[in-house]
């Protein structure tokens, strides 16, 4: 052999003299019987790996959940604006993505629908300025997956609110607080007291509160309307087969981001859970 092959094999002998032989036991001995052990080479330092192999892993994150959340209401309550805005603020759409549909909304002279056309993708939707068919969108937080699922609130879509809620695993009731509107959705024909019906009847055991429009000129962030809208509300929801006292009930401005996954200073009254936090906070 050429001597330059002769020194590396007296090194690797040296290496070799250096290590520690251990026999390890594979299956059950008794006495001396070695059959079936291992020979395990525990290798000195200068022969260990140097690289990513060597750090130690970091432990596992907790696996996120994934939950299927339909977003129900009365017509105009904001459901649309509601998930588009959270959808924005949580990374779901890219900036790009956004521009394009804030480009859109002013073009058709609808600046205001900036959020929904989010979700209301559909021509017939955004000529008629509500939602139609049921719309999808994704974002997620460290600690949970959401499909969001749009469903319409016109009693003339109600079998399409029935499809998107079928799917669900959770429930976003979006209520306007503004004067009128509530108490319109609120009546025995209006389509916030029947969404929470439908939402029960389909199984949906799992919901949260969004009061909307607190940003209204009609209330202007007060407390007391907000009360007003949770006292009444808990009563339907109570009337329907909900507890109340372990729903979730949000102030928010969809529109101006108030109390989505920040605390507002519109409304420094509230110290409570984020419309965001509330939804983490459902079981999986």
């Amino acid at each position: 052999q050429p001597k330059h092959h002769s020194g590396r094999r007296h090194d690797r002998r040296r290496e070799l003299e250096n290590c520690k032989f251990h026999l390890v036991p594979v299956g059950n001995l008794t006495g001396m019987d070695l059959r079936g052990a291992a020979v395990v080479l525990e290798a000195p330092p200068s022969m260990h790996a140097v690289g990513p192999r060597d750090t130690v892993p970091d432990q596992a994150a907790p696996p996120q959940k994934s939950i299927n959340l339909v977003i129900i209401g009365h017509a105009n309550s904001g459901k649309s604006t509601t998930a588009g805005h959270l959808i924005f603020k949580t990374g779901g759409i890219d900036a790009e993505r956004m521009a394009q549909t804030v480009q859109e909304a002013e073009d058709m002279a609808k600046p205001w629908c900036k959020f929904a056309w989010v979700l209301d993708r559909l021509k017939n939707e955004r000529d008629r300025g509500h939602t139609i068919d049921i719309g999808f969108g994704t974002f997620e937080t460290p600690l949970c997956q959401y499909t969001v699922i749009d469903a319409p609130g016109r009693r003339d879509f109600v079998k399409n609110m029935i499809t998107g809620t079928s799917q669900a695993d959770a429930a976003l009731l979006t209520v306007s607080a503004a004067q009128g509107e509530f108490e319109e959705g609120l009546r025995k024909d209006g389509q916030t007291r029947e969404h929470i019906l439908l939402a029960y009847t389909l199984g949906i055991q799992k919901l949260v509160v969004g009061v909307n429009k607190m940003d209204h000129e009609t209330v202007e962030y007060s407390l007391d309307r907000f009360n007003h809208v949770r006292r009444e509300l808990g009563v339907c929801l109570r009337e329907v087969g909900y507890n109340p006292d372990v729903v979730s009930v949000v102030p928010v401005s969809a529109w101006a981001g108030d109390g989505l996954v920040e605390r507002s200073a519109r409304m420094p009254w509230y110290q409570s859970c984020t419309l965001l936090e509330a939804l983490d906070a459902l079981s999986p």
